[in-house]
């Protein structure tokens, strides 16, 4: 069933013909930008939050008089956290939308499924919505990952956790995906960096939702921590699950976690949980004046506040109208690129690790930190940063 679903997808990949440069991707007066993403699906906090933050930075960028002379039309579609959609969807951007680069696309296993043909046909991949060691390794000039990777945040949360920590019995739950291999790859290499290995482990989909049969298994295992290869809607059942069994063992979830709906579950299911991050969420109360400014335009623009997507959306959003003008009115592919990889020891609003990149270097940052949830909010365990 597995191989013949990802036999299909590859079929209707490779409807998205492969020939590039057949025509201009830029106007004298637009620049068209696509991103498809999750707008309906289990990961729709994400892709909603995420969206709108590019979208108010491109709305910003217009109601200045565009870039260079050209206004920026902002075009998203919905994948519904599917692959095939995510597929449909980028067939539709790149050859029908004529966008001149994607940004913020959505999942992991739908950037790996598109991003061949997409780069064949010379449009950028820029800092999509996943953290993935794909978006941005092995190195191609047309791919940019933002921050951190899945990969790097695990293997630093594994080594704090078993060198300060003192764990050594550590289990893993998660999703039977990209997103859950690439975030067990860097538990699995840390473990064996540190002569360790997993106790004991389970699989499941995103959609599963009950998850008592694996609770069971790893609490049977004698684990002192469970890392969680999870993201939002999973990870409250996989809590909530292991919280009404009794047992209080400690949680170790992703930056794909690090979601205020995780932390405000109600009667504090999720209280005491970690997690590795690349960005420390401000949240909308932080005193800083632009941060205030950004919360509370967010809000009257959208309606919610702004999630820690949005945060990552609206400062992902700013380098790339930074790059659009340092390359200038002669806007190529070729001259984007170069542009970004110029872009050195940026510093965003709200104090996320500096940013820099170059030709060799397509990974902003690699810094991960340690958050945990107290009283039904998100707070950074102590000031450093970590890594492997």
């Amino acid at each position: 069933m597995r191989n013949a679903f990802f036999a299909a997808v590859a079929a209707v990949a490779l409807t998205i013909p492969a020939t590039a440069g057949e025509k201009s991707r830029v106007t004298d007066n637009e620049i068209v930008i696509g991103t498809y993403t999750d707008l309906s699906g289990v990961t729709a906090m994400w892709g909603v939050n995420n969206t709108n933050a590019w979208r108010m930075v491109f709305d910003e960028a217009n109601a200045e008089g565009g870039v260079n002379g050209r206004k920026i039309r902002y075009v998203v579609e919905d994948m519904q956290y599917q692959v095939p959609r995510a597929v449909q969807a980028a067939n539709k951007l790149i050859n029908r939308d004529n966008v001149f680069i994607m940004v913020a696309n959505g999942g992991t296993p739908m950037n790996n499924a598109t991003m061949p043909e997409q780069i064949a046909k010379g449009v950028p991949n820029i800092f999509p919505l996943t953290a993935a060691r794909s978006m941005y390794y092995p190195l191609n000039h047309m791919k940019f990952g933002y921050a951190a990777s899945y990969y790097d945040m695990e293997r630093a949360g594994v080594k704090l956790f078993a060198e300060k920590y003192g764990k050594k019995h550590i289990c893993a739950m998660s999703q039977d995906t990209d997103f859950g291999r690439d975030v067990m790859d860097g538990a699995r290499d840390e473990l064996k960096a540190l002569n360790m290995q997993l106790v004991a482990e389970t699989l499941h989909k995103p959609t599963d939702t009950d998850f008592s049969a694996s609770v069971a298994k790893l609490r049977d295992a004698g684990c002192d921590l469970v890392l969680l290869g999870t993201i939002v809607r999973d990870t409250v059942q996989i809590v909530s699950a292991i919280r009404k069994s009794g047992w209080n063992v400690d949680i170790l979830g992703n930056i794909a976690i690090y979601d205020q709906a995780v932390a405000e579950v109600p009667g504090g299911v999720t209280e005491g949980i970690y997690t590795t991050t690349s960005v420390i969420f401000a949240e909308p109360g932080d005193p800083r004046p632009a941060v205030r400014e950004f919360a509370t335009k967010y809000e009257k623009l959208f309606g919610h506040p702004p999630n820690f997507a949005a945060e990552v959306g609206y400062s992902a959003a700013q380098l790339v109208v930074l790059a659009l003008q340092r390359a200038g009115r002669d806007l190529t592919a070729e001259s984007f690129i170069s542009a970004l990889e110029s872009i050195k020891d940026y510093k965003d609003i709200f104090g996320s690790p500096t940013m820099s990149f170059s030709p060799a270097k397509h990974q902003g940052s690699n810094e991960a930190f340690l958050a945990q949830v107290k009283n039904a909010h998100w707070m950074q365990v102590g000031t450093e940063s970590y890594g492997y």
